[in-house]
């Protein structure tokens, strides 16, 4: 990563810093829909609208759409033998954020962007 915020914690660098998956069903966002923005936990960039936040069932948050196109960095991901991905990782300091796959909504993007929990944090419109 770019610049390592000094709060993490040890599972959040594992994430973040180490491409480390949290387990599914677990973690904080996974069934949370409120409004606001999902941002990066390490740098505090924008990644996300809760206006596109979907229950895909899979055990992660997931998105049909990044918040804009500068948003997310996009990387072939091949560590799965067999099973190529794309990886996402925050454009604003590298940090690892999980993957993109094209079988989301249809009727939006096709996309379905699965995140780790972990790595975000949530700004509420009803601050």
């Amino acid at each position: 990563m770019k610049k390592i915020n000094d709060s993490l914690t040890e599972e959040e660098l594992i994430v973040l810093r180490d491409k480390g998956t949290e387990r599914p069903f677990t973690g904080k966002f996974n069934a949370f829909f409120e409004d606001g923005i999902y941002r990066c936990k390490n740098c505090n960039q924008e990644l996300f609208k809760s206006d596109t936040k979907f229950d895909a069932g899979c055990g992660w948050p997931s998105f049909y759409e990044a918040a804009n196109e500068e948003a997310i960095i996009y990387k072939e991901d091949n560590s799965i033998f067999g099973r190529p991905r794309t990886e996402i990782l925050c454009s604003g300091c590298n940090g690892h954020l999980g993957h993109v796959f094209e079988d989301g909504p249809v009727e939006k993007t096709g996309l379905r962007y699965c995140v780790n929990s972990i790595s975000m944090d949530f700004e509420s419109e009803n601050k």
